[in-house]
């Protein structure tokens, strides 16, 4: 299972998928790991991001790697998350929201979720600049010197690593099927 997932994100790093779109799906995984799960809010995001050309499997992997690293920022969340709900500014839209019915089941008033959407979509589209390069960075200069090293070439002998091989042909033959 862990191979075939390092199999998955090898083959997307590597192959033709536009670096622009595995790029969207690491931004809107950190989002979806900044936002706490279990409410309407995430829900209605989450099916939001299928209507996007964003690489769903990068945004599922990258929002479960990030969400490690969740615990770590849930006082800094919580702060901010605190500053915005208790803006005097925003109070007459938090009330008209809260009496909506079904706006109480985004959980908007919860200090953790208002942090979290806050600082995903702050970190949205720097985010995706930054993933977006890093990729064409390592398209450009990385991958193929990577492929041709000794270091590589003698890891590729290995017999665990001979195995994630097997497994990342094995998706390379399914996509080309598909496409």
């Amino acid at each position: 299972m862990l191979l075939k997932l390092i199999a998955k994100i090898v083959v997307t790093l590597n192959s033709n998928t536009s670096s622009s779109q595995v790029a969207a799906g690491l931004a809107s995984g950190l989002l979806f790991a900044l936002l706490p799960a279990g409410n309407l809010l995430w829900i209605a995001l989450f099916l939001a991001a299928f209507f996007s050309k964003a690489h769903y499997g990068m945004l599922m992997i990258a929002s479960a790697l990030f969400k490690l690293f969740l615990p770590l920022l849930a006082a800094p969340l919580d702060a901010l998350g605190w500053f915005i709900l208790t803006m005097p500014a925003l109070q007459p839209g938090f009330t008209w929201l809260y009496n909506l019915p079904i706006a109480p089941l985004t959980r908007f008033n919860d200090t953790l979720v208002m942090g979290g959407l806050a600082a995903g979509l702050a970190a949205w589209l720097p985010g995706y600049f930054a993933f977006r390069s890093l990729i064409r960075l390592y398209r450009r200069t990385l991958a193929e010197k990577l492929a041709k090293s000794k270091f590589m070439l003698a890891f590729k002998k290995l017999p665990l690593v001979k195995a994630l091989g097997g497994a990342i042909e094995g998706v390379r033959r399914v996509q080309s099927a598909i496409e």
